[in-house]
C-alpha cells in the first residue's frame, strides 16, 4: 500500500507500508492491504505506520481526514507534532 501524510505546510511521509493504525473519531482502526474504500475523520492521537515486520513509524496528529482507495492511503492532518518517531522492533521467530 502507498501512504501519504500531508499537512497544509508539507508532505510529512510518503512510502510503501504493510499496515497503518489511525485515531478515528469513533475509535481507532487499522488499515491493511486491499482495505475497502473509506473516508473518515481523525481525532488527535497517534498514527502507527508499519513498514515491515520489525519497522514502525509513529506520528502524532491534531486531527484530520483519511481516505483509502485502491491500496492508496492519503491522510490530511491539521498538524503533525511528533514527526517520524522511529522504532526498530527486534526480530522474533
Amino acid at each position: 500500500m502507498n501512504l501519504e501524510i500531508l499537512t497544509p505546510e508539507e508532505k510529512v511521509f510518503e512510502g510503501t507500508v504493510e499496515s497503518i493504525k489511525v485515531p478515528g473519531t469513533k475509535g481507532s482502526f487499522q488499515i491493511l492491504n486491499m482495505h475497502a474504500p473509506i473516508i473518515s475523520t481523525l481525532e488527535k492521537g497517534e498514527i502507527k505506520v508499519r513498514k515491515s515486520k520489525n519497522q514502525e513509524h509513529i506520528f502524532t496528529i491534531s486531527g484530520g481526514v483519511v481516505e483509502v482507495r485502491d491500496n492508496k492511503i492519503i491522510i490530511l492532518a491539521e498538524s503533525v507534532t511528533n514527526k517520524d518517531i522511529f522504532s526498530q522492533k527486534p526480530e522474533t521467530d
